[in-house]
């Protein structure tokens, strides 16, 4: 298994995201999405989830495909980010038909960054007018680190991020995860240096820096974040959301228990991970480009998602820019990239 030519989740065919951002305002919204629905399924791990849609993505309810998913930034506000997406797609004229309409249907899950230092006195709620920027400009190519969903993102001790990695496996089949990381834990070992998910890099993507040395480590360490956080309660402000995606043809229940296998991945790259204050959520995404020959296959990609997503996370903060009024460093900010 070796990344695909960009390591990043659209190196599944097809796919496509789009990020949209505001600098004053410290948050933004990523969608993707792709030229034909697409299967999806969900699975939810932390105990404060923030969703739209998400009922529907159960592998018993109806639909089974979705034109775009919206993962953004704005805690219960920036749920509206899907109503700009479901808009943009209307003028389209996508969505599930049903008689002479059609309706978008566009799953999203939120992180909360209201606390961040960006300016949240708005009048009109900009994340409508963020997820449709998003989809509109959704492309092959994004940026990671401080970008979309991840521009307001905090982790226990630095920004946090949008990151994303890919996997080709020896079948052809690609596999890749999506992820906006805002937790109550940590992506890095006591130090600040070395990453969690260090053990699952490829070609130096996040440093290369290797496995902390040291014993010990699962202990609480002291969180910027809730120091910086204080009067507020910072247990009830976080949350790490993913999509992880595939080209292999699965079927809803596959798609979940996709969704199922890739939460090893914050588990292995965020500690503590899925707290009752985090709202820990991955998307399972099925193009259906190419059918599976063995029933071993879903396990071989459910855990290629995995560590696609335990990958994608350490990126997102590796890759994190310093911007006007932050309030924690960046992980470049403490250890240089070089």
């Amino acid at each position: 298994m070796m990344p695909g030519p960009r390591n990043l989740i659209t190196d599944v065919p097809g796919l496509i995201v789009g990020n949209a951002q505001d600098g004053a305002l410290k948050s933004g919204t990523t969608v993707l999405t792709a030229a034909e629905p697409f299967v999806t399924s969900v699975h939810i791990m932390g105990g404060a989830p923030g969703t739209r849609e998400t009922e529907l993505l159960a592998p018993d309810k109806t639909v089974t495909h979705v034109d775009a998913i919206s993962l953004s930034g704005g805690s219960a506000f920036g749920l509206d980010a899907c109503s700009g997406v479901s808009d943009a797609l209307r003028q389209l004229g996508r969505g599930f038909p049903v008689g002479d309409v059609v309706v978008p249907i566009v799953p999203g899950a939120i992180l909360f960054d209201l606390l961040n230092g960006g300016d949240k006195t708005w009048d009109v709620n900009p994340y409508r007018a963020l997820g449709r920027a998003a989809f509109e400009s959704a492309s092959d190519k994004f940026e990671l680190g401080t970008a979309g969903a991840g521009t307001g993102a905090l982790t226990a001790m630095h920004k946090g991020g949008l990151g994303s990695a890919s996997l080709v496996l020896d079948n052809g089949v690609t596999v890749g995860a999506l992820v906006a990381v805002n937790p109550l834990g940590s992506v890095t070992t006591p130090g600040d240096r070395h990453f969690w998910a260090a053990p699952f890099e490829v070609d130096d993507e996040f440093g290369g820096f290797g496995p902390d040395p040291s014993a010990g480590l699962g202990y609480p360490t002291v969180s910027r974040k809730a120091q910086v956080m204080q009067p507020a309660n910072p247990d009830k402000a976080n949350t790490t959301i993913a999509i992880v995606a595939t080209d292999a043809a699965l079927t809803k229940p596959q798609c979940q228990r996709l969704a199922v296998a890739a939460h090893d991945g914050i588990a292995r790259a965020i500690v503590p991970a899925h707290t009752p204050g985090d709202g820990d959520l991955v998307f399972g995404v099925s193009t259906g480009a190419r059918v599976i020959t063995s029933d071993a296959e879903p396990g071989v990609i459910g855990h290629a998602a995995s560590l696609c997503l335990a990958r994608a996370i350490a990126r997102a903060v590796f890759l994190a820019t310093p911007a006007a009024g932050d309030l924690l460093p960046c992980w470049s900010g403490v250890h240089d990239k070089s």
